[in-house]
């Protein structure tokens, strides 16, 4: 059974990460709901279908956009 290092590292089981075709150097994404921690991992372009409808300003770092929309200050917010 994995154990949680003192760095709080854990270590996937190899037969999970062949399940879910998680290879060494993947990145992936952590989310926590109810008290359980779900692990996902990230594809490449996955969003890019559904967010290109999506107009974005090109000179606006990543922070900035992320600001703006949580001050509901970018374009298109309700």
């Amino acid at each position: 059974m994995p154990r949680v290092s003192a760095k709080r590292q854990i270590t996937i089981p190899i037969g999970l990460c062949r399940e879910a075709h998680i290879q060494p150097g993947d990145e992936i994404e952590t989310f926590i709901y109810n008290g359980q921690i779900t692990i996902v991992k990230k594809e490449k372009s996955a969003a890019k279908g559904i967010l290109r409808h999506v107009k974005y300003d090109k000179r606006m770092s990543d922070e900035q956009s992320l600001q703006s929309t949580l001050n509901g200050k970018h374009k298109g917010a309700s």
